[in-house]
């Protein structure tokens, strides 16, 4: 059998940010089927944006950038972290993956690159669904878009289901955040931890098959 792989992960988390390079390989490897498991983590917290959270997530971001080689620019720096007061919330990022997958569930790792860079590289405000929906369009995922800005009740559910799971995924593996890969195969079902995410694919695989 082919082996499944669950991604858990939060649209808004810098390490999934920085293990976006080989999960976005992963996710192109013909005997790998990924399944994306947003764990909510971030989404609807009511947390916003000040001065002490921004200075910890800077020193954050240049510890992965330095480990993964991801960009965090300038204008991430001034135009999100520098926004004291606005909201840190994965709700919308979160809910709009969800409409992909609803609509065109192929796209979906490729919208989770997209909506990562639009944040980190352009210094978009992704926890704004106006400016989510937007990306959508931009990508031509007219249908999703809608959706989100719909917010309907099948759309809901399904995300609510979605988060549901990956948080009964953590808490039967006892993580307690993410990145993390829950590896299905013939051996069973086991965990492997974000740190195994900034390598290469190749040593990815060699992990996944040693776990």
């Amino acid at each position: 059998m082919s082996t499944a792989i669950t991604y858990l992960f939060d649209p808004l988390c810098g390490w999934c940010y920085g293990a976006s390079p080989v999960v976005q390989k992963l996710g192109q490897h013909s005997a790998i089927t990924l399944a994306l498991a947003p764990t909510g983590l971030f989404a609807g917290n009511g947390r916003a944006m000040d001065a002490d959270f921004a200075a910890y997530a800077w020193s954050n971001d240049l510890r992965i950038a330095k480990l993964t080689g991801q960009r965090f620019t300038e204008a991430y720096r001034q135009k999100v972290l520098g926004r004291h007061g606005s909201p840190f919330d994965s709700a919308a990022t979160t809910l709009a993956l969800t409409a992909v997958a609803l609509t065109e569930p192929s796209r979906e790792l490729a919208t989770l690159k997209v909506l990562q860079e639009a944040r980190y590289v352009q210094g978009l405000d992704t926890c704004d669904a106006t400016v989510v929906g937007q990306l959508l369009r931009d990508q031509g995922l007219a249908d999703a878009a809608h959706r989100l800005a719909a917010a309907d009740a099948e759309l809901l559910a399904a995300n609510a289901a979605r988060m549901r799971q990956a948080q009964g995924l953590m808490q039967s593996f006892g993580v307690q955040g993410v990145p993390a890969l829950v590896v299905t195969d013939d051996n069973g079902r086991r965990l492997l931890r974000g740190n195994a995410l900034y390598g290469d694919l190749e040593q990815l695989l060699s992990d996944i098959a040693d776990a």
